[in-house]
């Protein structure tokens, strides 16, 4: 009666030895799946303003004809920081990621106001703009805007602090990319990635 209750729980510990080796496995299989899936920032380009810098300060025109102003001199400030989002009516991307764009600015609109950028012909983007329904947003038509960030592929994607400080950017293709500005703010850091190739050097020392 003994042996067997004392076989019963031998054989009890290593059935939940063999789980607990099994959960461990798991468990760092999960971390190594996310490593591989975890969400790419925006692409940043190496030409434009760095992440750091002041922001080229300019005002600029909208559609309409308003003046906007984009990045401040030196010790002043705006009561937003700014998204300058460039798009094209012919960049299927773009019109994806703008339902995205109208979300954050509602959802951020405390603190963050978003700026459509773009060059080209008026008309065109007049035409864009009504049949998009982006009248809620300040559209900026001026080539000189996005010569000044080197914008070289669409849909681009810069974040300015109230004060003027380019804080993330780069080439947006996905709703992961985009929110990925964000977070890089909220990090202190230039970009997800760097935060993420940081980490991965801490770790390996």
């Amino acid at each position: 009666m003994s042996d067997s209750l004392l076989i019963s729980q031998v054989l009890l510990w290593i059935l939940l030895l063999t789980v607990l080796a099994i959960c461990v496995a798991l468990t760092r299989q999960i971390g190594v799946l996310y490593e591989r899936i975890a969400p790419m920032g925006a692409l940043m380009m190496d030409d434009g303003p760095k992440v750091g810098d002041r922001a080229p300060a300019d005002a600029y025109r909208t559609l309409t004809g308003e003046a906007v102003q984009v990045g401040v001199a030196f010790g002043e400030a705006q009561s937003h920081a700014t998204l300058l989002f460039f798009v094209s009516p012919t960049c299927p991307v773009c019109k994806k990621l703008l339902p995205i764009a109208r979300r954050i600015a509602q959802r951020e609109a405390d603190w963050l106001r978003v700026v459509l950028a773009s060059d080209g012909e008026q008309p065109e983007h007049l035409e864009f703009e009504r049949r998009a329904g982006l009248q809620a947003f300040p559209y900026l038509l001026s080539p000189q805007l996005g010569l000044a960030y080197r914008v070289s592929r669409l849909p681009y994607a810069v974040l300015i602090s109230e004060t003027g400080v380019v804080q993330a950017k780069g080439l947006v293709n996905s709703r992961e990319q985009f929110e990925s500005l964000f977070t890089a703010r909220e990090l202190g850091v230039a970009s997800v990635q760097d935060f993420l190739a940081a980490r991965d050097t801490a770790g390996a020392n």
